[in-house]
């Protein structure tokens, strides 16, 4: 099926470069095109180093930019023809399939609810993205999109995160854990508690009850649900012990020849280790809740980064997963009553 995706070129630390080089690394055994808003000016030299696929890349010229720093506010009532508020209009006019940016994350999240509208029922979308476990993987959510949630938002993020999951994960009911400091019921504020007790009440949600932090990469559970805050800094530590765990046994092995000769014997493993914990290679979350594809890509990502973010976009598009996940939304938001 060919399908046309909505590129923020200038969104993210490295942009344009790494979007045009992660948008080429994509198009592999692809069957779509793109959709880029940027400065034409400083995309063009970059696109040239690839003439066998230009052909895939129509350009839209504009000069404004959605910096990382700028307030919400702004970047929407300032800025009405950024290269991040255009992409993103292009999915809502139905000119693309879906969007990709590595932008500003709280201006992107405005101005996909802004354009592309939220499900019936649902307040705020939330930032899921699933994550290696020793278990296979699970999916964390929100990891960014709202810093601060009543009881009530985490209650429709673990409704969005079952549907999710039985979609992305291909369980009829996925487990669902709420993190919190402890695993008692006891344990936590007002907010997780009275989420947890709603939870507790809907037949069709298979509530685990309290996970703790190292329950993320144990897989505890299928689905793990927390406010945008926690959720980032639990994101962002992850990684950071990724890049740590790697560059500490890189070193040790460099240290003797014994750990020379023993690296090239184990390369193969080495090699499947270090693909396992790459957190370029699981970056990509969607913004469930709205009725339009939006995928964030991490700001500081590669090209490499980027390209798995398209493909988790193209995924998305290629089966019409988005369709169906909104309508099983809304059914169940319907069915338990929880349009809040």
């Amino acid at each position: 099926m060919t399908f046309v995706l909505s590129l923020d070129a200038m969104g993210g630390d490295y942009a344009p470069q790494i979007v045009i080089e992660g948008a080429v690394l994509a198009l592999a055994n692809a069957d779509f095109s793109y959709l880029v808003f940027g400065d034409e000016r400083v995309i063009r030299p970059i696109l040239a180093n690839y003439p066998k696929y230009q052909h895939a890349f129509h350009l839209v010229h504009t000069t404004e930019v959605i910096t990382n720093d700028m307030k919400v506010a702004m970047a929407i009532r300032g800025l009405r023809t950024s290269s991040m508020r255009l992409s993103i209009e292009a999915v809502a006019k139905g000119d693309a399939a879906a969007v990709i940016s590595a932008g500003n994350t709280g201006a992107y999240m405005a101005l996909s609810k802004l354009q592309l509208k939220t499900l019936e029922g649902i307040d705020r979308p939330a930032i899921a993205r699933a994550m290696p476990t020793l278990k296979g993987r699970s999916i964390v959510m929100d990891l960014g999109a709202n810093i601060e949630c009543t009881s009530q938002d985490l209650v429709q993020f673990a409704i969005m995160g079952h549907v999710f999951g039985q979609r992305l994960l291909e369980k009829e009911r996925p487990s669902i854990g709420l993190l919190n400091v402890g695993t008692e019921d006891t344990k936590g504020n007002m907010i997780v508690q009275d989420a947890a007790q709603s939870l507790k009440n809907i037949p069709h949600i298979n509530f685990y009850g309290f996970v703790e932090g190292d329950d993320i990469t144990a897989g505890t559970t299928d689905i793990i649900i927390t406010d945008g805050f926690t959720g980032n800094v639990a994101l962002k530590t992850l990684e950071g012990a990724a890049k740590l765990i790697q560059k500490m046994l890189q070193d040790s092995l460099k240290q003797s020849w014994r750990g020379k000769l023993g690296y090239l014997v184990a390369k193969p493993a080495f090699q499947q280790f270090k693909n396992y914990i790459d957190p370029r290679l699981y970056n990509g979350a969607i913004f469930l809740g709205l009725k339009g594809i939006a995928v964030k890509s991490h700001g500081g990502t590669d090209a490499v980064g980027f390209a798995n973010a398209i493909r988790v976009a193209a995924s998305l598009a290629a089966d019409a997963a988005s369709g169906q996940i909104a309508s099983d939304m809304e059914n169940l938001l319907t069915k338990e009553k929880f349009a809040l």
